[in-house]
């Protein structure tokens, strides 16, 4: 249609801005919102991020398993400190009734899974960065966790 080509969309800035404060929000890539003839498409390009793996999806929503011990939050700029890359519900274990990936005291390498996020649906395994020991788990299993949050702390 020619009113497309000549400018008659109204975009609203104040949307673009929303869904992309969501696309860092979640860590996706794009994100697309249709409303009737109008479809808006924000996307952007990910720079790696190491902690992050997908993995197929383990048991459909785990449930909470027992409470790991948590310990008093370290300072969030711990070197050690394993943050969350994304918003979504922290689990422990890989399923309800499996054993943590790690407890405090453990020693783990590098790239062991330390814990999962799901985010929409999605099971992301969250790894370790580096060698070392678990010296605090700052979430319990089926918590809820935000972008940026500290997880583990790994001396």
């Amino acid at each position: 249609m020619s009113d497309k080509n000549a400018g008659s969309m109204q975009v609203d800035p104040a949307l673009v801005r929303q869904l992309a404060e969501l696309l860092n929000e979640t860590q996706l890539t794009e994100i697309e919102v249709e409303d009737g003839d109008r479809k808006i498409r924000v996307a952007r390009t990910m720079t790696a991020a190491p902690a992050v793996a997908v993995a197929a999806p383990v048991a459909a929503a785990p449930v909470a398993v027992a409470a790991a011990p948590v310990a008093a939050a370290p300072a969030g700029d711990h070197p050690g400190t394993v943050k969350s890359p994304m918003v979504g519900t922290a689990y422990l274990a890989p399923e309800p009734d499996a054993a943590n990936f790690v407890s405090v005291g453990d020693t783990i390498k590098q790239g062991d899974t330390v814990l999962i996020i799901e985010a929409m649906k999605v099971m992301n395994q969250i790894v370790a960065p580096r060698a070392g020991k678990v010296t605090a788990i700052l979430v319990e299993s089926g918590q809820p966790v935000e972008f940026d949050q500290p997880l583990i702390v790994v001396e």
